[in-house]
């Protein structure tokens, strides 16, 4: 992905709905050539709409296709995409999320023996901190007026930045000018202003934490070989390190180890975000869950996916008239599966939304002696809603207001790029 496609995705997701990607995210060949067929019969049949232009609607479509990968996600990540794996994902405990949160990411053999861990946190990695040397922000740049730059090194590349101060320009101009000419840069740095008693300072970190081995510092801050008049660095005090990068110190059934994530893996069994220090030599249990809490978890999930997604589409319904077709379709299918979902603890409300009676939901797991038959409607929803999401994510325009221009000659149309081409330039709208 190059320079400005990478700008472009980076300023799609964090723009409109940010969202974590998973593995669900990538996609096989196979998979991605059905997708290209089904684009191309869409466009085949589709009319001729008037280009969309307004920027809240522009923003709705790419929201609501966001927002429909996700709940197609959540029913992934639960073995929605498989035969008979819906629900039977099995759920990790950590007996103090304060310290560590956990996943389980091994086999789903009901089989197979499953150790518990005992961790103990001692340090969390740190990301690397420069800050800079503050400055009155509304006293004129003392450096003269020409066009500077300063070079970073970081993840083995190097990087020149090249500004110009102007004869005028108060301090805090051109702190504001540099923090925005390094965060739109994208290459894993961080810039903030830090203020004090009417000062500011730049305030340079890592997006990255911990330490190689081999290295001392995630990233550094020079002009002493830059292509340009050098000086900005002394000036704003971009090379002092106010706190260095440092790896997580923990144990694991009292085995010293270090890492430099927060983030990492226990024999392949567990995914594990450390949160916390532990408290004195408090230990915390990281193991799985019974089958019946693992089972409501998954229920949990899924009715939280459903939920976001109606909530999401239900946030437009003052701005975007068509939003309401999509909500009513979303409640035809949940009011099909209405009775036997309130049987097992989950309730539709007036708003679209399910909510879940805890108690029923378990008195229904603990009960249960086939899933596929006690969760079988539930199964049957959460397919659905796999459907529509796929439908929603390959064409949201579907659900935007537009003005019809003609239709095609039935028996004589022909595949063409308009309606994805509308969608995809939404992305890259603003930046050719």
């Amino acid at each position: 992905m190059g320079p400005v496609m990478n700008t472009v995705y980076n300023n799609y997701l964090t723009t409109y709905t940010p969202k974590p990607l998973t593995k669900y995210d990538t996609h096989k060949k196979s998979e991605l050539r059905n997708i290209y067929n089904s684009i191309v019969k869409l466009n085949k049949d589709e009319p001729w709409y008037l280009p969309t232009t307004s920027r809240d609607t522009q923003q709705y479509a790419v929201d609501l296709k966001e927002n429909a990968r996700g709940l197609r996600n959540t029913i992934a990540q639960l073995g929605g995409l498989e035969k008979d794996g819906l629900f039977r994902k099995k759920s990790a405990y950590s007996t103090d999320e304060g310290v560590a949160t956990a996943s389980y990411v091994g086999p789903e053999d009901a089989n197979a023996e499953i150790p518990q861990f005992q961790l103990e946190v001692h340090s969390l990695a740190t990301t690397q901190e420069n800050l800079g040397v503050f400055l009155p922000g509304g006293s004129r740049v003392t450096l003269a007026p020409d066009t500077y730059s300063f070079d970073v090194g970081i993840n083995d590349m190097n990087y020149e930045f090249q500004f110009s101060v102007g004869e005028s320009e108060t301090n805090l101009a051109v702190q504001e000018r540099l923090v925005r000419l390094i965060n739109n840069s994208d290459i894993g740095l961080r810039a903030t202003l830090a203020e004090s008693e009417g000062r500011t300072s730049l305030r340079l970190t890592s997006e990255a934490t911990g330490l190689v081995p081999g290295r001392e510092q995630i990233f550094t801050v020079s002009d002493d070989h830059t292509s340009k008049t050098s000086g900005t660095v002394e000036y704003f005090g971009l090379d002092y390190t106010s706190r260095d990068a440092a790896n997580a110190s923990f144990s694991v059934n009292g085995e010293e180890l270090s890492s430099p994530s927060n983030h990492l893996t226990l024999e392949q069994l567990f995914d594990i975000r450390l949160t916390g220090v532990s408290s004195g030599d408090q230990a915390t249990t990281i193991g799985l869950k019974t089958d019946i809490e693992s089972l409501t978890d998954n229920v949990y999930h899924l009715v939280g996916g459903y939920n976001e997604f109606i909530k999401a589409a239900s946030s437009y319904l003052d701005t975007q008239t068509r939003s309401r077709q999509l909500l009513r379709e979303m409640r035809g299918i949940a009011s099909v599966y209405e009775d036997s979902l309130e049987n097992m603890g989950l309730n539709l409300e007036a708003d679209g939304t399910l909510a879940i009676d805890r108690d029923t939901l378990r008195e229904t797991a603990s009960q249960s002696q086939d899933i596929n038959d006690t969760f079988g409607s539930l199964k049957h929803f959460s397919n659905m809603l796999l459907r529509k999401s796929n439908q929603v994510s390959l064409n949201p325009m579907d659900y935007v207001e537009k003005v019809m221009v003609a239709y095609k000659n039935p028996g004589h149309n022909y595949p063409n790029p308009y309606i994805t081409s509308a969608y995809t330039g939404m992305m890259f709208d603003g930046y050719f």
